[in-house]
């Protein structure tokens, strides 16, 4: 799994040669949700709200950084680690 990110027990991944838009999927106790970068919006799965939050403001505050992950990984290339949460 191409981790990227990781805090408070949120995992972040972005998977290679994956479908349109981009977006990035949030792991955590279990559950998964995948968030699109454009908008920064849950569009699948279920997160507890609480993390739901912490992740859209990490996010907010990486979303070049995500978008520059996107791209390579549809390019197929080694992704960047993304500073966590603090």
């Amino acid at each position: 799994m191409p981790v990227i990110s990781r805090f408070y027990g949120i995992v972040i991944a972005i998977y290679y040669k994956e479908h349109a838009p981009p977006h990035f999927h949030a792991k955590y106790g279990g559950q998964v949700g995948v968030v699109t970068i454009a908008d920064l919006q849950l569009t699948e799965g279920r997160l507890p709200k609480r993390v739901t939050t912490l992740v859209l403001d990490w996010a907010l505050e990486h979303r070049n950084e995500l978008m520059d992950n996107w791209e390579l990984a549809r390019a197929g290339r080694s992704l960047q680690e993304i500073e966590p949460l603090t």
